[in-house]
């Protein structure tokens, strides 16, 4: 009998269960069944944390339609801490990551509002910054113009030209072994966001760059790209005896490195690692690669996220207006 007592109290539906009591338990759902990164973990727990103390606390029967539409007039005019208003790309990741909290909650069959019934904000269209030839050219060359130690030039240089081989997030990049990149080949795979792999291909100037970096290499890092003393501009981080405290550039120190040799170069617009990432898939679509191609090159889930690069195919548009438009008339006049 008490084993059955115990038994309903646990099958026993948490209807008087506030919002905020499944939260940990969501967030421990994306972590071990769905895989996701903590950096995405964090920021769902932040969107819907802010919602939880917008709304106090509610049921998740409590959840309607109008609550929704009250909370989406509160985002929209929200202040950025700036002056100005969060943006439609932020307001929408309030709203994907309430729908995908929803969706939980059906899963677990906790009776809330419907999943479907949250829409988001219409966005512009995205801007997609990326370089030109000329500009990539004294960006990719820019660290043999410091005054850097040999290391950190040779270093430098393959950091880049391995972004721009590749398409890499600068958190891929960051935490790649020197294990997991056999440059007797041309590919190796990395895993991406949602521990998702992929295959990513060396270029031969990134194969070179590499190379020369490795060879001038002495400590025992496992880590590809490390950090080393500018003070004693030396090939090594530190001593062998203090081996352990070698560690991998982060991804900070490889953006500042980024933007460093971008103002060397003499380049005026923002560059970062996303900036490298945007080239790679630019340079891919403009010298005639399929947009499924560069979709798999980059990790992308879905097609539509790739297809912001579709803005490359405006050259390839005018040319095809020149070529054809007009035709007749012109024919007629002569």
């Amino acid at each position: 009998m008490v084993i059955q007592t115990r038994r309903a109290r646990a099958t026993r539906p948490y209807t008087c269960m506030k919002l905020s009591s499944y939260l940990r338990q969501f967030l421990e759902h994306l972590e071990i069944e769905r895989g996701r990164s903590s950096m995405t973990i964090r920021n769902y727990e932040f969107y819907l944390q802010r919602f939880i103390d917008w709304a106090k606390d509610p049921e998740p029967k409590e959840l309607t339609g109008d609550l929704v539409r009250q909370y989406r007039l509160y985002l929209n005019r929200l202040e950025d801490g700036r002056g100005g208003t969060l943006k439609k790309s932020t307001q929408n990741y309030h709203l994907i990551s309430l729908r995908t909290f929803l969706k939980y909650l059906a899963k677990i069959d906790v009776k809330s509002l419907a999943p479907e019934k949250i829409e988001l904000a219409k966005q512009g269209s995205r801007d997609v910054s990326f370089l030109e030839s000329v500009d990539l050219s004294r960006l990719l060359e820019a660290p043999e113009q410091s005054d850097a130690p040999q290391i950190i030039k040779l270093r430098d240089r393959a950091v880049l030209e391995l972004f721009f081989s590749t398409g890499m997030r600068v958190s891929e990049l960051a935490s790649l072994k020197t294990s997991m990149v056999n440059l007797d080949r041309d590919e190796f795979t990395v895993r991406g966001k949602g521990d998702k792999t992929r295959v990513v291909f060396l270029s031969n100037q990134a194969k070179h760059a590499i190379a020369s970096y490795l060879e001038k290499r002495d400590d025992k890092s496992p880590f590809l790209f490390v950090r080393h003393d500018r003070a004693v501009g030396a090939s090594r981080s530190l001593k062998d005896n203090d081996e352990k405290e070698i560690g991998a550039l982060t991804p900070r120190s490889i953006e500042r490195l980024v933007q460093r040799y971008a103002a060397m170069a003499g380049i005026t617009k923002h560059v970062s690692p996303h900036t490298l990432r945007h080239s790679f898939a630019t340079d891919l679509l403009i010298n005639g690669a399929d947009i499924r191609s560069v979709q798999a090159m980059l990790g992308h889930s879905s097609i539509t996220t790739t297809q912001i690069y579709t803005h490359v195919t405006n050259q390839q548009l005018r040319d095809v207006h020149k070529a054809f438009h007009g035709k007749t008339m012109d024919e007629e006049e002569s």
